[in-house]
Parts: structure tokens; C-alpha cells; sequence
């Protein structure tokens, strides 16, 4: 007689129990719902329930559910029109405080969701969406580095009594300094190192009068880790005031960001507000030497000449009086007097100094608004091909878009709050408050890749996938079952519980299924009746040399596990590989396989085990079914 520890019986019988209630939530699917967050990140209170309650009912929309989550509010609605409905009045009624967003909720019952159970998250490929891949422009934040490098070092030479002929960038990325009197060389460096310690003020052999100034590699690598991390977190509120329940934005590589948007289907708007670094500047217009600059077409010295939309000239003076960075809200509206789009803004303290003191000496004088956008694009020759420069990467081009958009007079003394009109349409006027709400890119970015996968797709991958695992399993039971009987029953029962375990594990994790995950479960299916055929067959190898049925079975386990062990150790690495050096699908894939590859050494030896000494172990028997 044979009997299995009673520890392992109690460990297979927990294991399973928090594998059926993990996994349960996935049998009941997804019901349309909105998703409600505080716009710009904003915190809201609990009570907000009752009031979409409320305002629900008075517009007679049936909500199946309405519940606080992390901050949010999630709710559920029975089919997608009543869904849809439902955007429109939740947005008129809490729209200007709050992001409303269009998403897919757990159909869950509320106990199991109430024990913090959720279902395991659709990927693109399976719900639908838009995929990017963004590359920042590094080496621009660099630039712009090196250009305030280059101001500051002007302010901090005059502001210690270093007169100076020129600071000026040259070619190798440094920044020359000549100097007017050749005896405050070293005045001038020590001045640099007192009160700029980013940058290194290298001497020029045999200059007495020149030097050069050039950021520390220290500071570059952080200047590079900056512009990522900004770009992410402006990326991200881009994506929260479009409105996008679940957005996965990620970092790839040193300068790519990977962005995923589900449930969107309009990926134009979503290209154009994600790829703009677009921003505002104030400048006075230079009123005196206007009409004679713009008949010349030469720009005097202090000033520029620019371009209105119409493409009308108009000289703007060069000191800039505030920028987007003092923007603190932005609101698209129709102006009441003329039905004319416009953006309500609202600047931060120094701003609103700024703009009182400014406005305050020139009523009467015209203020103008300039809007800036970078735009990069990767060259092409006349097939299409991209261009690659001497070291092999796609050769990009950098230009700027400056335009007015107004310059209106100056009526009043202007605080804290003004208005932006002159704007092609309330699009535009909602475009642009949202960049100017989401913050500036600090490098431009340039979309190098884009999927869009429609809903329809989606179901249509979600069949599939769910038609492929059941086909397999079923083959797989067959089989089974014919050529191993009763063992091949026991094997069916564990290749069950790891499927159950491989998806309660993903649940748990809140991890994303996406199309090569689901090839991932489908490999994983028939990898973990491998370790089963290897052991059955060396108890079938153990009944031909005259060992007795039991024993036969103890060698079986005991002499198997090792080959299944090293087989399953090599996949094991294999997708470490695969997920430490992938990218996203590459990653679902690897994910999977070594959560199946964990779960099915488990069910093939602890669980078919303690099933076989439960059957075969507590009596003695001259012959198996197997």
C-alpha cells in the first residue's frame, strides 16, 4: 500500500480552491460601461455615486451597476446604446470636472468583485483599439538644454562684470565664449563653475581670451531620462483628457514609448493630439517699427517678424512675456458676444503677475498670441524608402510651425484669467486646451508605428483564440483517455486544473491577454500533458521488467521527474529570454508560457499523484489501467 502526506492533499486542495475563485470572474465576461475619473488627475469623493445615480434616473437610464474603484467610478449599463446615452448626459452634467471614458466592466457579480476579483485584461488584439510606437526626438531636449545653457551663461558673465564678444554654439555641441579683455579668463570660468555646476569650462591651448563650455556627460544621460519621463507623463495626460479608460503607456528601449489606446477607433485625432508638442507665447507687437518691417521684409534688431493664419507679416518683439509652462488650465467654449470659438485660460501665480504688470503699462497696445509646434518627420526618398544617415538610423528633419493665432488690443488690465479667440473651429479651440492642459512634450516625437484593430476584430480573435485552446484540450482529452485509460483520465483531470490555474494566475496578476498569449495557453496545453506521457510511459516501461503495480508507479514519478524537470527548465529560460528581450506581443507570449510551464509541473506531479495513490495506493492491485 502506498498513501500520499496529508500535507499534499491539504496544499492540492487549497491550491485548487484559490484557483476556481480566481479564475471564476472570467466565465461571466464584460458588460459596456464608462469609466469617470477627476480631470487632470484630481481626487473625487465617494457621494459622486449618488449623484450619477440621480442624474441618471432623471433622464430615465437603466445603470446594472455603479461602483467607487481606486479613485474612479465605474458604470455598468445592459447594452451599448443605453451606454451610449449615457456618455452624453454624464458628460453635460460632469464633463468640465471630470474625464468620461467609454470602456468594457466585469460582469461579475458584486461578492466576487467585492473580494477584490476581477477577470484577467484583454489586449488590443482581443478588445480593439489603436497601437503606437512614439520615438523622441533626445537629441532636441539636448539642444534645449544647451540653448538655456548658452542665456545663462550670458546673465550670470554680465551679472559678475565679465564683458564678453561672443557666446555662441558651435558644431561639436559646445559653446564658445570670447571674451573682451583676456586677463578675466579665469574670472570668467570661475564664475561658470560657482553658479552653473552642469556644465564644464574647458580651456582652448594658447587662447587667453576664448573658452569653451560644454554640459556634463552626467547631466546629458539626465537631461535624456528627463525628456522620457516627461514625455510619458504629458502622453498620459494627453490620453486622460481623451478620454480612454485603461491606456497602457510604456517605455521601449532609450527613446521609444509605446502607447495603447483600447476601445479607440478615431486614430487620427489620437495621432494628432499624441504627436504635437505644441505650446503658447506671449509677445508684445513691436507698434512702432511695424508697417516699415513689414514693407522691408527685414526685421529690426530686438525683434521678429512672424506670420498671422492668413498669411499676413507682423512684428513681435523678441522678449518673451509668458509661455504655456504658466498655464495651469485650459477650457474650449463659445464666446457669447460673436458665437466664435475660444479657450478660457487660467495662469499660475508668476504668470498672472507677469500678464497684470504687462498689460497694465500698454492698454491700448496690441498683445500677441503665438502658437509653436514641433513637428519631426523621418525623410523619404521618391519610393518611400526612409533615409538612413552615416551611422545607419533614419535621417529625421526638425521644423517649427509659428503662428499668430490674435493680436488683440489691449483694453483692460489682464489678471489671473483671459480669453484666446481667433481660432479655425471649437475643435481646434478643444485640441489645443488640452495640450495646454496636458503640459508640454519636453523632446518632439515622431509615430513610427501604428495598428488599429477594430472591435469587430477584436470578438472575432477572442473566438478564435477560445475555439483553438478548446479544439486542443479536446484532442489532447481524447487521446488521453484512449490510449492511457483510467491514467489518462487522471491526466485530464490535472490538464483541466492547470488551465484553470494558468488563467486564475493571470487574473491575480491582472495581466494582459493578448493574441500570442493565447498561443502561449494553447502551446502550454499540450506541453503539460508531456510531463504525464513521460511518466505514465516509464510505468508502463517499470510493469514490462515484473515490477509489482504499485511499485511500478512510485519508480513511474520518481525516475520521470527528473527529465521533466530539465525540459521544463530549458522552456523555463527560453522565455525569460524572450520576455527580458521582447517587446510587447513577444512579452504576452513569454508570460504565459511560464505561468503554464509553473502550473503544469504542478498539476502533472503533485495533483496526478495524489489522484493515482487516492485510486491505486490504499489497496493492493496485480493490474493498472494503463
Amino acid at each position: 500500500m502506498t498513501r500520499y502526506p496529508l500535507w499534499k492533499y491539504i496544499l492540492i486542495l487549497v491550491v485548487c480552491a484559490m484557483g476556481i475563485l480566481y479564475a471564476f470572474p472570467n466565465l461571466y465576461g464584460d458588460d459596456p460601461g464608462i469609466q469617470m475619473r477627476g480631470a487632470r488627475g484630481l481626487s473625487i469623493e465617494r457621494s459622486l455615486t449618488g449623484d450619477i445615480e440621480k442624474v441618471l434616473q432623471e433622464n430615465d437610464i437603466v445603470a446594472t451597476g455603479i461602483h467607487y474603484v481606486d479613485n474612479s467610478v465605474d458604470v455598468q449599463f445592459a447594452d451599448n446604446d443605453t451606454q451610449l446615452r449615457a456618455r452624453e448626459v454624464l458628460n453635460k452634467e460632469f464633463g468640465k470636472e471630470h474625464t468620461i471614458a467609454l470602456t468594457l466592466l466585469s460582469a461579475a457579480p458584486q461578492w466576487l468583485t467585492g473580494m477584490g476579483l476581477s477577470p484577467m485584461n484583454l489586449g488590443l488584439d482581443l478588445r480593439g483599439g489603436v497601437h503606437f510606437l512614439l520615438e523622441v526626438d533626445i537629441q532636441s531636449a539636448v539642444d534645449k538644454a544647451r540653448a538655456r545653457a548658452l542665456l545663462d551663461i550670458k546673465t550670470e558673465l554680465r551679472k559678475s562684470g565679465v564683458r564678453y564678444k561672443s557666446v555662441k554654439a558651435n558644431t561639436a555641441g559646445q559653446i564658445e565664449v570670447v571674451l573682451r579683455q583676456a586677463g578675466q579668463l579665469d574670472q570668467a570660468r570661475r564664475v561658470i563653475a560657482k553658479n552653473l555646476n552642469e556644465l564644464n569650462a574647458l580651456s582652448i591651448e594658447g587662447q587667453t581670451s576664448q573658452f569653451l563650455v560644454e554640459i556634463k556627460p552626467a547631466e546629458v544621460e539626465n537631461i535624456k531620462k528627463f525628456a522620457i519621463d516627461q514625455n510619458m507623463i504629458a502622453l498620459r495626460n494627453r490620453i486622460d483628457q481623451l478620454g480612454v479608460a485603461e491606456p497602457i503607456v510604456q517605455q521601449q528601449g532609450d527613446n521609444r514609448i509605446v502607447i495603447q489606446l483600447p476601445g479607440v477607433q478615431d486614430p487620427a485625432r489620437a495621432k494628432l493630439i499624441l504627436g504635437r508638442a505644441a505650446t503658447l507665447e506671449m509677445r508684445m507687437v513691436d507698434e512702432k517699427r511695424n508697417s516699415s518691417a513689414i514693407s522691408s521684409g527685414v526685421a529690426p534688431p530686438g525683434s521678429s517678424l512672424y506670420q498671422h493664419r492668413d498669411g499676413r507679416s507682423i512684428l513681435l518683439k523678441d522678449e518673451l512675456i509668458y509661455s504655456g509652462d504658466n498655464i495651469v488650465d485650459a477650457q474650449a467654449s463659445i464666446d457669447t458676444e460673436n458665437g466664435g470659438p475660444i479657450v478660457n485660460i487660467t495662469l499660475d501665480a508668476k504668470g498672472a503677475r507677469t500678464n497684470q504688470r504687462v498689460t497694465g503699462d500698454n492698454i491700448g497696445n496690441r498683445m500677441a498670441v503665438v502658437y509653436l509646434e514641433t513637428v519631426t518627420e523621418t525623410r523619404k526618398d521618391e519610393n518611400g524608402s526612409v533615409i538612413l544617415n552615416e551611422q545607419g538610423e533614419p535621417e529625421r528633419l526638425t521644423h517649427k510651425i509659428q503662428e499668430v493665432i490674435t493680436a488683440p488690443v489691449i483694453r483692460d488690465q489682464l489678471g489671473k484669467r483671459f480669453q484666446i479667440s481667433g481660432l479655425d473651429g471649437i475643435n481646434e479651440a478643444r485640441d489645443l486646451s488640452l495640450m495646454l492642459r496636458a503640459g508640454a512634450l519636453a523632446a518632439p516625437v515622431e509615430i513610427i508605428e501604428e495598428r488599429t484593430i477594430g472591435p469587430s476584430l477584436g470578438k472575432d480573435n477572442i473566438a478564435q483564440g477560445f475555439k483553438s485552446v478548446m479544439i486542443g484540450l479536446a484532442l489532447v482529452l481524447v487521446f488521453m483517455v484512449v490510449y492511457y485509460r483510467v491514467f489518462g483520465l487522471v491526466a485530464n483531470v490535472a490538464l483541466v486544473l492547470n488551465l484553470v490555474l494558468l488563467v486564475a494566475v493571470l487574473s491575480m496578476l491582472q495581466a494582459t491577454l493578448s493574441l500570442p498569449g493565447v498561443a502561449g495557453i494553447v502551446l502550454t496545453v499540450g506541453m503539460a500533458v508531456d510531463a504525464n506521457v513521460l511518466i505514465f510511459e516509464r510505468i508502463r516501461e517499470e510493469l514490462r521488467n515484473g515490477v509489482s503495480a504499485q511499485k511500478s508507479i512510485d519508480q513511474g514519478y520518481a525516475r520521470a521527474f527528473s527529465t521533466i524537470l530539465d525540459a521544463n527548465v530549458t522552456t523555463l529560460i527560453a522565455a525569460v529570454v524572450l520576455f527580458a528581450f521582447g517587446t510587447g506581443p513577444i512579452k504576452g507570449f513569454a508570460v504565459t508560457l511560464s505561468i503554464g510551464i509553473l502550473t503544469s509541473m504542478f498539476t502533472a506531479i503533485v495533483v496526478s499523484r495524489g489522484i493515482i495513490y487516492l485510486i491505486y495506493g490504499r489497496r493492493r492491485v496485480d493490474k493498472i489501467a494503463i
